[in-house]
């Protein structure tokens, strides 16, 4: 098919300002239904398209996003008729998190390094020791790895508030304003990960829960809207870590129940694993959605037709 004119392929990745108001008139014009006449509604989840985690010179660059990205695009703007919805969660952080070196200091007080793993054995030995919320970073690292059989991860300062690799792909962000103005439909945005003593891979819950918090716990909301559409496409960055954990906690919630499961549909040519000098996420990743697949989800391509 021919792509609106303002498409271009070879932009995905790089940054420009995009032309909202073009690809706005682009829907106007392209002469659709309208999305409250969909008789199978179909939602198209983005989980943190962002800037940082797509492009080459990202803070946390995710290898073969751009294309990922690229065939994210194209997808939509090929199914804009069909897809009702869509909704793009944007990881969100401020400097002092407990992912961030920030937090953290060792026996000779020097931060650690990007892509540290800290263990609990490692707090309880003293070998690292938090700066902030002590008792609660303490007792944090042991729940991580008991509930969420995962250690404390050291990241790069990514997706920061006010920077632009917090923003949506420029060319993303023009696709899904064309598909709002040419199904007359809202995008829904979830901002996630501001609560500083948590992880929040999975766009619904963070890691562990901070009660106290509003945004520390399931977000049923969401969850529930998300499981009312008749098909789910998922696609986004990273598989090994947002991606999965979004689908992890999806799971949680209906995994006795395949034929709701079998709504979500992973666009898996649309996304990838974060490199890692030692671990092999993209491995993990493979394992953990075998057993989804096992319970109901649906592993799809982006050259697949919709069913």
């Amino acid at each position: 098919m021919a792509f609106p004119d303002f498409y271009q392929p070879a932009s995905v990745g790089t940054r420009f300002v995009p032309d909202l108001g073009r690809a706005i008139s682009a829907g106007q014009a392209a002469g659709l239904a309208p999305a409250s006449d969909d008789r199978q509604p179909t939602l198209l989840l983005l989980v943190d398209a962002q800037i940082d985690f797509i492009h080459a010179d990202g803070a946390l660059s995710v290898p073969g996003a751009v294309d990922d990205t690229r065939r994210t695009i194209e997808w939509l703007l090929r199914h804009a008729g069909e897809v009702t919805d869509v909704a793009a969660s944007l990881d969100s952080h401020v400097p002092l998190q407990i992912f961030y070196s920030t937090w953290w200091r060792n026996t000779e007080g020097r931060p650690p390094d990007p892509y540290t793993p800290i263990t609990a054995q490692q707090v309880d030995d003293g070998a690292w020791r938090p700066i902030y919320e002590a008792e609660w970073s303490m007792e944090y690292v042991h729940r991580l790895e008991a509930q969420s059989k995962k250690q404390l991860m050291i990241w790069p300062f990514h997706t920061m508030l006010g920077t632009p690799g917090h923003t949506l792909d420029p060319s993303l962000a023009e696709a899904v304003a064309f598909h709002s103005a040419a199904r007359q439909s809202q995008p829904t945005f979830i901002i996630k990960g501001l609560i500083p003593k948590t992880e929040y891979y999975s766009l619904l819950e963070p890691e562990v829960k901070v009660p106290e918090d509003p945004g520390g716990k399931l977000n049923q909301g969401f969850l529930d809207r998300l499981l009312s559409y008749d098909r789910v496409y998922v696609a986004g960055q990273a598989k090994s870590h947002c991606v999965l954990e979004t689908l992890a906690s999806i799971v949680r919630q209906v995994g006795d129940s395949p034929e709701m499961l079998s709504r979500l549909r992973l666009l898996e040519d649309c996304t990838s694993s974060v490199a890692h000098p030692q671990i092999d996420f993209e491995a993990m990743a493979l394992e953990a959605l075998e057993e989804y697949e096992a319970k109901g989800l649906r592993r799809v391509d982006a050259s697949d037709p919709l069913d």
